[in-house]
């Protein structure tokens, strides 16, 4: 292999650094491999899309010289599929939100294994507020799982697939001056392809953009590279063009206009009103809608045939002006005012995610969680398994768990429930009240106040250590003020406490469930 020549293309994920591609480096060079260009960057955390495009641009001249090649300069856009308007159709063979086979989500005629192609509708038996008053909403849901064959432990995710907003759906439709009733497939051009369609085809367009297609995501900026082609208004085209481009003017203005701004592509429709372009090509170039995934706040030990839910209601104002609304939260508590009161069947399509979030095996071996808002999810389904234990004559090991809310009169969730844990024994809790006195307190504060203990848990005694919440923010924290008492109770220095972290993260003694 010497003088091979060799591109490498690294991805960072939330704030952790990844090592591979450097020790891919360092060995490739011990070989006498060349680097053939620098190692490209791309960060998680920002537009990793715009990382690699600025990588690529650079790439590809040098790769033509190699070879003696000219690259052109005039940008290609190619479609990948074809549109097919079914004016005469069987209605029995049309998709109206299937995610794999056709007629495959009627309740009570589906067929095992349920996965990510075969979700199971499970019929919704509880759903309820756990907020009491205040600005935000929080959800408890139960899903009933009897007689389908699912199997899950406490820790595991259950996926969702939700429903865009038919009012979205609409808005989009109109917009663009198409009919959301029409029956369309789109058909590979390249028949050779496996992929034959983009979403199950034939379907309506009100159904494409409400079960198949994302449209209310921030579009990436080949999305907005080609719409471009479809404004007639030189300021509306010019606009779009310099979001897609890879210079340093045009990441800035799609990071403020875009990003920051939270702008979906109905939203910049709305804003560049002279971009029109046709519905089927918005439906191939805009993402997949992809299901939800959320920390399951139950155990299989006292809930076998159900699984429950803790989400909050994702909802917020953009700087525009505009309210955004999380997709699946919104869809599933708009379901919430319809079943207080009517009694409707209400079913969802769900599959299960395994998870190496786990108990450890020996109910005797303590734990400390440490999960604020609806970071408790998954600490509830392990509390109902320590008290299933307890009540089972066995010896749980200590069960200490730090919560965070904003005020104890409104977002206190569980608390009746936290409360008989205590009162049986089974949990000793420690709660941060974030806006209850003039200075923020926070998780992190408390775990401070008791290093003592948490040292003697994580330390002394070999516990187990879970975070569950927020990436960015609180897992960090989390994770630099355990390591800093590792150092001060440990008696170590800071490079000791990182490794000895480090290797409670290796035996499994310090796992996280986190999202950002």
């Amino acid at each position: 292999m010497s003088n091979t020549q060799y591109l490498l293309w690294e991805i960072r994920h939330m704030n952790i650094t990844m090592q591979q591609a450097n020790l891919l480096t360092k060995k490739l060079r011990s070989l006498e491999e060349k680097e053939f260009l620098k190692i490209g960057l791309g960060d998680d955390d920002a537009n990793m899309e715009d990382d690699f495009i600025t990588w690529k641009d650079n790439m590809w001249p040098k790769v033509c010289e190699l070879f003696g090649l000219e690259a052109s300069t005039q940008d290609i856009n190619m479609r990948q599929y074809e549109l097919k308007v079914h004016e005469e159709y069987d209605p029995d063979r049309i998709f109206t939100g299937e995610i794999g086979r056709l007629h495959s989500m009627i309740p009570g005629k589906q067929r095992p294994p349920f996965d990510t192609k075969n979700p199971f509708m499970a019929e919704v038996t509880v759903i309820r507020e756990l907020h009491r008053g205040g600005d935000r909403n929080c959800m408890h849901i139960e899903l009933n799982i009897e007689g389908s064959r699912i199997r899950y432990d406490a820790g595991d995710h259950v996926a969702i697939f939700p429903i865009n907003d038919p009012s979205l759906v609409e808005k989009l439709c109109k917009l663009v001056g198409e009919d959301p009733d029409k029956v369309i497939s789109l058909l590979n051009l390249d028949e050779d392809s496996t992929k034959k369609v983009p979403f199950p085809c034939p379907c309506s367009y009100k159904t494409a953009l409400m079960h198949y297609v994302d449209i209310q995501s921030v579009p990436r900026t080949h999305v907005l590279k080609e719409i471009a082609e479809y404004a007639s208004d030189p300021k509306d085209k010019e606009k779009l063009q310099l979001l897609s481009s890879t210079s340093e003017a045009g990441k800035a203005e799609y990071q403020k206009w875009v990003v920051h701004d939270a702008r979906n592509i109905i939203q910049i429709l709305e804003d560049l009103p002279s971009c029109k372009p046709p519905l089927d090509h918005l439906c191939e170039l805009l993402p997949r809608l992809q299901a939800r995934y959320y920390s399951i706040s139950s155990t299989p030990k006292v809930h076998p045939n159900s699984i429950h839910v803790t989400a909050v209601v994702l909802k917020y104002e953009t700087s525009t002006g505009r309210t955004n609304k999380g997709v699946c939260t919104n869809w599933l508590y708009k379901r919430l005012e319809e079943y207080e009161g009517n009694g409707k069947k209400f079913f969802v399509p769900i599959f299960v995610r395994k998870s190496q979030f786990r108990l450890p095996n020996k109910p005797s071996v303590p734990v400390l969680m440490i999960g604020p808002g609806t970071g408790i999810a998954p600490f509830r389904g392990f509390l109902q398994e320590r008290s299933y234990y307890k009540n089972n004559d066995k010896e749980i090991g200590k069960t200490i768990l730090y919560f965070g809310c904003r005020y104890k009169q409104t977002d206190f969730i569980y608390e009746d429930e936290l409360k008989e844990f205590i009162n049986n024994n089974v949990l000793k809790l420690y709660v941060a009240f974030s806006r209850e006195q003039e200075h923020k307190v926070y998780v992190t504060h408390l775990l401070e106040e008791n290093k003592e203990e948490v040292w003697d848990i994580i330390g002394n005694q070999n516990g187990h250590l879970y975070v569950c919440g927020d990436a960015k923010n609180m897992a960090r924290d989390v994770h630099n003020i355990i390591t800093k008492i590792c150092e001060t109770q440990g008696n170590m220095t800071p490079g000791e406490a990182e490794m000895h972290v480090k290797k409670m993260v290796n035996q499994r003694r310090y796992s996280s469930d986190v999202w950002s």
